[in-house]
This record gives C-alpha cells, sequence and structure tokens, in this order.
C-alpha cells in the first residue's frame, strides 16, 4: 500500500472541511451547562448479520486518527505473520498501558524470548502513563524510558516479528519496511478502507486516518472471531488477539483504568481506547461501537460510551460508577458530567454498509 507524503500547513482548517460533530456530552455546574464536548459516534452490527449502522450521531464517515485504538488490529497483523507470545504478553502487544512493573517487565520479556535487548525498542521515551505507576517510578529515582512508555509492548512485539521473519529489526518503524506494510494491509482488510492519510502516531509508529465506521467494522470482527470454535482452532489471529485482551485486561491498560474495568465487568466485551478521546469496543455478537470526543478530552469519553452501550441493550448496571462524572465546588458535589441525548434526534436509519 503507497503511503502518501506527508506534510503539514500552518494554515487554519477551513470551517468547511471540519467535521459536523454534535453534542455527545455536558458538564453542570449548580444547574447550568458549564462545558459541553461534541463528538461523533456509531454502532454497526456484526458481519454474521448483514453490517448495518445500528446507531449513529454527528459525522461518523469524516477521516479521524485512531490512536491507540489501532493496537489491536496492529498485534493481529504481526499474529499473522508467525508472532505467537502467552496469552499476558499478546495483550501487552495491543496495549496502552500504566507502566507498572508488570507491563515494564512483559516488555521485556517479549524482547528476550526473541534474542532482543531493550536498545531493539525504538518507541519514544516517556514516563509510565498511569498516575500511581508513574509516581512510584519517579519515587524510586526513575526518568523516562522506552520500556515504561505505554506503546513498549506493541514496539517489543513489532521488533519480535521482525526476527522471526528475518526481517531487519532496525528501522521498523519506517513505513516501507515489511512489518509496516503487514499492519497497513491488515488494518485496509480489517476496516475495509484505504487510509485517507498517514501520519505519525506519538510513539512513532505510522498511524492512520480511518472512519468511525471502519474501525467500529474492524472492532466487530475481532470481537465475534473468538467465538467461532473452528476459527480459533485454526490460529485466527483476530481470536488470538480477542482472547487474549479478554483474559488479561490488566494488561490493556492497568488497575484503575477504565478500559481494564470495562472488560473485567462486562463479560465478552472487548475494549480498546486512545489519545484523543476515542473509544472502540466490540461485543461477542459482532456489534461494535466507536466513538471520537472531538476536543480530544477524556473525560466524556465514558459517559459517552456507556450511554450508547445501553442503547444497543447491553447491560451497563456494573458500569454505573463510570457513566457520570461528578463536579465539585468547595470539595461538594455540585453538578454533573454526563452524556447528552445525542441519540433523540441524530440516530439515522438503518443502513447498509
Amino acid at each position: 500500500m503507497p503511503f502518501p507524503a506527508l506534510t503539514e500547513t500552518a494554515a487554519a482548517p477551513q470551517t468547511g472541511t471540519l467535521p459536523r460533530h454534535v453534542p455527545l456530552a455536558a458538564q453542570t455546574r449548580g444547574g447550568l451547562v458549564e462545558s459541553i464536548h461534541y463528538g461523533s459516534l456509531i454502532a454497526v452490527s456484526g458481519e454474521a448479520a448483514g453490517t448495518r449502522t445500528l446507531l449513529a450521531a454527528g459525522d461518523p464517515s469524516a477521516p479521524f486518527y485512531p490512536r491507540s485504538a489501532l493496537k489491536p488490529l496492529q498485534a493481529v497483523a504481526m499474529v499473522r505473520a508467525g508472532l505467537d507470545l502467552p496469552a499476558d504478553l499478546l495483550a501487552l502487544a495491543a496495549a496502552s498501558h500504566s507502566g507498572a512493573a508488570a507491563h515494564r517487565d512483559g516488555a521485556a520479556r517479549i524482547l528476550q524470548l526473541h534474542g532482543l535487548s531493550v536498545e531493539a525498542l525504538e518507541n519514544s521515551t516517556d514516563l509510565p502513563y498511569g498516575a500511581s505507576e508513574r509516581e512510584a517510578w519517579l519515587r524510586g529515582g526513575g526518568t523516562a524510558t522506552r520500556l515504561a512508555q505505554n506503546c513498549s509492548g506493541k514496539h517489543a512485539a513489532m521488533a519480535a516479528t521482525c526476527v522471526i521473519n528475518g526481517w531487519p529489526v532496525a528501522g521498523y518503524l519506517d513505513p516501507s519496511h515489511p512489518v509496516q506494510r503487514l499492519v497497513a494491509e491488515t488494518v485496509v482488510e480489517l476496516t475495509g478502507e484505504e487510509p485517507s492519510t498517514v501520519s505519525t502516531d506519538g510513539c512513532g509508529t505510522p498511524l492512520f486516518a480511518l472512519t468511525l465506521r471502519g474501525m467500529a467494522r474492524a472492532f466487530g470482527r475481532l470481537a465475534a472471531a473468538e467465538l467461532d470454535p473452528a476459527a480459533a482452532s485454526a490460529g485466527n489471529a483476530e481470536a488470538a488477539v480477542a482472547h487474549a485482551m479478554r483474559s488479561h485486561p490488566e494488561m490493556v491498560a492497568g488497575e484503575g483504568r477504565d478500559v481494564t474495568e470495562l472488560m473485567r465487568r462486562v463479560p465478552g466485551l472487548l475494549a480498546k481506547d486512545g489519545f484523543e478521546g476515542v473509544q472502540l469496543v466490540g461485543l461477542p455478537d459482532g456489534r461494535a461501537l466507536a466513538v471520537k470526543i472531538s476536543d480530544g478530552g477524556d473525560r466524556a469519553r465514558m459517559p459517552v460510551t456507556i450511554r450508547a452501550l445501553e442503547a444497543l441493550d447491553v447491560g451497563t448496571g456494573p458500569l454505573a460508577d463510570l457513566a457520570a462524572g461528578t463536579v465539585l465546588g468547595g470539595g461538594h458535589p455540585v453538578g454533573l458530567l454526563l452524556a447528552a441525548d445525542f441519540l433523540h434526534s441524530t440516530s439515522p436509519a438503518p443502513e447498509t454498509l
């Protein structure tokens, strides 16, 4: 797949080219709406039922960057290329981990299993992503490293995939490298879309501009794959990645992280977040949800996701504490952050994709 040249411009985006996002969440204080979060979302049915739009809001066909929500798709590509890891380490390959000892040690194990050292990693350096993990790391004298950075599991897996296939490890982030070309082909296959443009993610990997519709389609495929015994027994990569993430949600994010809690509390649910307000959820029957909060803020992501899951008749009782945020004034509750009634006027009729 050819990669478009990356060109950046300092010109402001034209109003006519901006996505047509709608209000998805609002924060109140003292009975007054204080802040509004705009965005878009879509939920689609599984392929077995004929992929259709089940609910939508905003502009789900506008291209966006899925950021770390791409990691499960990248992991599928690596499994197809021969990556064979224990389930906990495969989950880490699809993770935006918090940087706990188990995460750092897991990334190091992936490297060691393939005769590699930490020097093989080419991701950016950072402190642990999780707040408590970062504080503990700093108290121990830790500094920003590639192993502590939240994408180190994925990068260790990419380096390992290179060893397995006899590809050069150095330069594995280059879009022309075989591992990145394989990832690009897999993303196109799973989403059913050609990226509208390609940029670079924060950790250094190629980043594809796709649509919420395409990403939902891909997550539906992953979420349903594990339920097909024939596919799973044949070594189906989608099934392997989905099984690993569901079996080890603590490796996909970390303790206290909402994505880990989603998978722990709702059996069969497959979830992955991404920077800039992105959330993907797949259900065992192949239905899937994709959410993008337009301002890139994180606080509205979970209330909107849970409201959409409710509309899909998913039992969200165990997620009640994640469905709203409390606004404090003087240390006391004075308002709430809640999902808006975005389904009332913005849901289109069912549509075949």
